[in-house]
């Protein structure tokens, strides 16, 4: 995945005035706040994850409400006071998919995807090529052809787990037995050591079951853009054993499991 932009095109599209930020964002999460406000949980260029409240957004002659909702990717004007959260103070639609919210099954692979970016990436810290991967998958998200497995089991939610793993520091390791360096043949997963095993390895406690179809369904992924996920070809028990590595990887490392997944 290549970067998405750098330092020279962070500063051309960030602007500052006196505690106003402006930037690129995308809208992971919104809730309900008071009687008209919602509260944004934001990923954004300029400065990672930020909250929000947008006050007013909920009424029916609010000027950018419908800009707000999830999935969106919006340029915004935040006025940054002494609180937790800032305020949103003006919104420009870039992207609405309103595809991928409309439809439950490109919905539910967007969901999933929305609470992995917030878990892992939860510093207000910038990270363009995690902006890139998010506004990447949004864009693939719209044409996502619906498939008869779970959307926790599509490619594209696959694939951009792995990748968002990837750009946290948790890429799983799959060149050699993570647990004594042998070349293989792999029979499962360990969590704490964060790669395959071999077939002696494998009789530790704690490590995960993996098939040869598991294996290169996560090596297709890892190995492909975005744009190619599908060609991966991870269905049935690979896709379960990719997830399964996902989720314990989010436990072992990160302390928590999405919710999205548990559905």
């Amino acid at each position: 995945m290549a970067p998405a932009g750098g330092a020279t095109c962070l500063r051309s599209r960030l602007g500052r005035v006196a505690g106003t930020i402006k930037t690129e964002a995308v809208v992971l999460r919104s809730l309900r706040f008071g009687e008209a406000d919602r509260v944004l949980h934001l990923y954004t260029l300029a400065r990672g994850r930020l909250g929000a409240i947008a006050k007013g957004v909920r009424k029916t002659r609010s000027r950018f409400g419908a800009r707000l909702e999830p999935l969106s990717h919006v340029e915004l004007m935040l006025h940054q006071g002494g609180g937790e959260l800032g305020t949103v103070t003006g919104a420009d639609l870039i992207r609405p998919h309103a595809a991928a919210r409309e439809d439950p099954y490109r919905l539910g692979v967007g969901l999933v995807g929305a609470e992995a970016m917030l878990r892992l990436f939860h510093e207000q810290e910038a990270s363009p090529r995690a902006f890139g991967a998010l506004t990447r998958f949004l864009d693939l998200l719209d044409e996502l052809p619906a498939r008869d497995d779970p959307p926790k089991l599509d490619p594209l939610s696959l694939s951009f787990q792995l990748k968002l793993l990837w750009l946290a520091g948790y890429l799983p390791h799959l060149g050699s037995c993570a647990e004594c360096g042998g070349e293989g043949p792999f029979a499962g997963y360990s969590p704490r050591a964060g790669g395959v095993v071999c077939r002696s390895c494998a009789e530790v406690t704690g490590v995960l079951a993996l098939s040869r179809d598991g294996i290169e369904g996560m090596e297709g992924l890892l190995h492909r853009p975005l744009a190619e996920a599908g060609e991966a070809r991870v269905t049935g028990r690979g896709a379960r054993e990719v997830l399964t590595v996902i989720a314990s990887s989010y436990e072992h490392h990160g302390g928590f499991r999405l919710r999205t997944l548990s559905a």
